[in-house]
C-alpha cells in the first residue's frame, strides 16, 4: 500500500528561513523510515532568497536560458543551467509580490540534499526528498509535477536484464520513478491551498543509505538521445541554413 498526505501547518517562507527545520516541525512523530518527502520547488526558492525584482518576465527568462528549444509567439521552451528543458526557464510570476518574479533554486539537487540531510540528522531515519515543479509535456495535453531535484532516492527503477511475466527479458524498462512520486504527491498538495509539501510512504525500497550526488539528474535525457533537442521550426531553419552553406551551394 501507498499512502500519501500533505503536512499541514507550514508557514509563507520567506529569505533566509529554514525549510527544514518548519518541515521538520510540522511532520514531527509523523515522519517513518522509508518515508519520501515530495516538496514544491517554489519554498525552497522563496528561502533561498531567489525572488528578483523584474517588470518585465522576459528579461528573467532570458536570463535563465542557457538555450533556446523552440519558440512560438510568446511562448518559449528553453534549456536552463543544470539541463531541464522546460517553458519559460521555470520563471513563475504567481503567489509572489507584484513586480518581482520567482527563479527556481539555483541547484535542486542540492537543495534536496541539504534538506534530506537536515531531516535525516533530526529523526535519525531514512527518508528521501524529491524537489518537484510543473512541467508541461510533449504531445500530451495538461501539466503534471516532476522531479527537479532529488536526495536519498532513486529517481529511475532500472528494470533492464529482469524478466517479465512471461520470461521475456526486459530490455529498455526504467521507470521514471521520481517523476511518478511528484506527479502522485502533487494530487494531495495542491496548486493555492498552502499545501507546499507531502509525504509518500510505502516505497522504501527506493530510499538510500547513502545520499547520491547525482539526484535527479538521470531523468535528463543527454543531448546524443534527444530526438527533439529543438523545436519543428527551429529544426527546418537549422537544417536549410546548412543546405545554404553546404559546398557546392551559393
Amino acid at each position: 500500500m501507498i499512502a500519501i498526505w500533505a503536512v499541514e501547518g507550514l508557514p509563507e517562507f520567506r529569505p533566509g528561513d529554514d525549510v527544514a527545520q518548519a518541515i521538520g516541525d510540522a511532520v514531527g512523530a509523523e515522519l517513518d523510515d522509508g518515508d519520501i518527502l515530495a516538496v514544491t520547488s517554489k519554498i525552497l526558492s522563496k528561502a533561498e532568497g531567489r525572488i528578483v525584482v523584474a517588470a518585465d518576465r522576459e528579461a528573467a527568462i532570458t536570463a535563465e536560458t542557457v538555450r533556446v528549444v523552440a519558440t512560438r509567439g510568446t511562448t518559449r521552451i528553453v534549456q536552463n543551467a543544470w539541463g531541464q528543458v522546460m517553458a519559460a526557464a521555470g520563471v513563475d510570476s504567481s503567489n509572489t509580490d507584484d513586480g518581482t518574479v520567482l527563479l527556481l533554486p539555483a541547484d535542486p539537487d542540492a537543495s534536496a540534499r541539504a534538506l534530506c540531510v537536515a531531516l535525516r540528522e533530526r529523526f535519525g531515519i531514512r527518508v528521501g526528498v524529491i524537489v518537484t515543479d510543473t512541467f508541461g509535456r510533449p504531445w500530451r495535453e495538461g501539466q503534471t509535477d516532476v522531479a527537479l531535484g532529488a536526495a536519498g532516492v532513486r529517481v529511475l527503477d532500472d528494470l533492464r536484464g529482469a524478466t517479465d511475466a512471461g520470461g521475456r527479458e526486459l530490455l529498455v524498462t526504467q521507470p521514471a520513478v521520481g517523476d511518478e512520486i511528484a506527479a502522485a504527491a502533487d494530487l494531495v498538495k495542491g496548486k493555492s491551498n498552502g499545501t507546499p509539501v507531502a509525504v509518500v510512504r510505502g516505497l522504501g525500497h527506493l530510499v538510500t543509505d547513502a545520499i547520491d550526488p547525482r539526484g535527479a539528474q538521470p531523468l535528463i535525457r543527454d543531448a546524443a538521445n534527444d530526438m527533439f533537442r529543438v523545436g519543428s521550426t527551429e529544426a527546418w531553419d537549422e537544417g536549410y541554413r546548412a543546405g545554404l552553406e553546404a559546398p557546392g551551394r551559393s
